[in-house]
């Protein structure tokens, strides 16, 4: 369903049959994990025009993982993170387990 790199790809597929006998299938709902409880890769500042892919890229080395960084730094709204530059970004190891 999703790509091995997916934040959504470990979590859990349930399936629900409606009221007409459809099955229904979906993922689990996705509890954000505390930054602080990550492990950190490095720490990087938002650079002018900066976007969460070019961090992610540039530290992590892809930029599809940028919402690892938005998890790192407990980032609801992940367009604040870049919002100004020399703002200073935790970045997590990438491929560890997310704390339960």
């Amino acid at each position: 369903m999703f790509d091995s790199k997916s934040r959504y790809y470990n979590l859990e597929t349930i399936t629900f049959t409606a009221g007409d006998n459809r099955i229904i299938a979906y993922k689990r709902r996705r509890f954000l994990p505390k930054g602080s409880a990550l492990q950190l890769l490095t720490e990087t500042m938002v650079e002018q025009s900066d976007r969460l892919d070019l961090v992610a890229n540039r530290t992590i080395g892809d930029p599809e993982q940028f919402w690892r960084v938005c998890d790192a730094n407990d980032a609801m709204d992940p367009d604040h993170l870049i919002s100004e530059a020399g703002k200073k970004l935790k970045v997590p190891v990438p491929g560890q387990e997310e704390p339960r």
